[in-house]
């Protein structure tokens, strides 16, 4: 009895979840592997192109990601949900496929530049397929923190298990990333139709929509979005800076972090990789027990507690040298992201308007993108400016803004449910 109360309410787990989690895990698992084990040394060493190549590669891969979130997400809205997912994993299957086979920059550049856009409607589509499978159970953080699960361990995975197979054969490794890409496709297939706010069936999802669409509606479709959101939409304008925050906080440390264990902290690889499995492992182990902690109780305790929870223990971080010190902390870390990841989408979920949620939700998550975008080259600045210390301390000062952000937005109430964030 005590395993099951830990484990997923089988409400949760429907066909359509199930599909969503190998989804999710399978498409962070290729770009785990690519983004972090393959594609940097793959171009420059292998295929002997310049440092530029590489930098204006990850860069195309981000930008494409970012910008077709909010197309994506209001894809969703008018061909289905179905066939928006499909449609970016085969835009993502080419991207693959072309930096698989051809060697020269222009072509590598543009296959991930296509890795991007086609991955760009996995979190859109994904965060409205929760919305629809927990409507009546009114289990949406529960199913984020198994949805974050299959997000950060397809990530952690990928390049780990890569690394294994990568001296063997390039071609090899390529391949085996190829199937993985046709495996989330044919599992796409499955999904319903649609599963966004608007009343249709899934066996009819978006036909309606897709006829305007392709009848030279596309201009009007457009407008009355705007419209809709404008009219329907009424958040804080302090969400906005908060959302950016939310990823910038993370992203100021994505280049530096290796960096200043390595250099500050005079740790071994082997060491960091045992600390980073350490921080992971709590964050990993807390997002259920977190989350149906919020769908219970509300989001607002753990954000705070997340929030502040991170600003401090960064902060000290920066400064601390004591090896256990330091190990504390990392748990510390660990404790506040697994209060923050399933949370604050679910504070996102309550405050979206009834229609174009689709939509919405891709225009939050660019926003967030961008924060996660520009973090890495501010902090590449601060640490060759003001020393090792300054990312760490930028990333902690976020946070606590943030904190103080969440703190005027939980008093205040969204217009469309006409409840305040809890």
């Amino acid at each position: 009895m005590e395993l099951a109360a830990k484990l997923p309410s089988r409400k949760l787990l429907t066909p359509t979840f199930i599909c969503l989690w190998i989804i999710m895990f399978l498409v962070e698992f290729v770009k785990g592997a690519l983004i972090v084990s393959i594609l940097p040394v793959y171009i420059g060493d292998v295929l002997k192109l310049s440092a530029f190549a590489i930098g204006l590669s990850f860069s195309c891969q981000y930008i494409g990601d970012n910008l077709f979130r909010s197309p994506a997400g209001w894809l969703i809205e008018r061909i289905g949900f179905r066939m928006t997912m499909t449609i970016g994993l085969c835009i993502t299957f080419g991207g693959v496929f072309l930096i698989t086979v051809m060697k020269t920059m222009g072509f590598i550049v543009l296959g991930c530049t296509l890795l991007g856009v086609g991955t760009a409607p996995l979190w859109p589509c994904v965060l409205m397929g929760i919305t629809s499978v927990t409507e009546e159970s009114k289990n949406f953080a529960t199913a984020m923190g198994v949805i974050q699960i299959s997000s950060l361990g397809g990530t952690g995975l990928g390049p780990v298990i890569i690394n294994f197979l990568v001296g063997l054969s390039y071609t090899l490794v390529f391949w085996i990333l190829l199937g993985c890409i046709g495996i989330v496709i044919l599992v796409s297939l499955l999904l319903p139709g649609n599963t966004g706010g608007k009343s249709k069936s899934p066996s009819t999802a978006g036909s309606e929509d897709q006829t305007s669409l392709w009848k030279g509606g596309l201009w009007e479709n457009i407008k009355q979005t705007h419209r809709q959101i404008r009219n329907n939409l009424k958040v804080s304008p302090l969400l906005y800076p908060a959302l950016f925050l939310q990823s910038f906080a993370i992203g100021l440390l994505t280049p530096v972090i290796t960096l200043f264990v390595r250099t500050e902290l005079g740790l071994s690889p082997e060491a960091f990789s045992l600390m980073l499995i350490a921080g992971g492992g709590i964050t990993v182990l807390g997002l259920i027990p977190v989350g149906k902690m919020v769908d219970k109780y509300g989001t607002a305790l753990f954000l705070n507690i997340g929030f502040s929870l991170s600003a401090v223990a960064v902060g000290l971080f920066a400064f601390t040298r004591n090896l256990p010190a330091v190990w504390a902390l990392v748990m510390l870390i660990g404790l506040s992201y697994a209060c923050i990841l399933p949370t604050w989408d679910t504070m996102i979920s309550r405050i979206l308007p009834k229609g174009e949620k689709g939509t919405v939700w891709g225009l939050f998550l660019t926003i967030q993108g961008f924060g996660m975008a520009m973090g890495p080259a501010v902090s590449g600045k601060m640490w060759d400016g003001w020393g090792a210390p300054a990312p760490f301390v930028a990333s902690a000062v976020s946070m606590a803004l943030l904190f103080f952000l969440h703190l005027h937005l939980s008093r205040k109430k969204p217009a469309s449910p006409g409840k305040p964030i809890r």
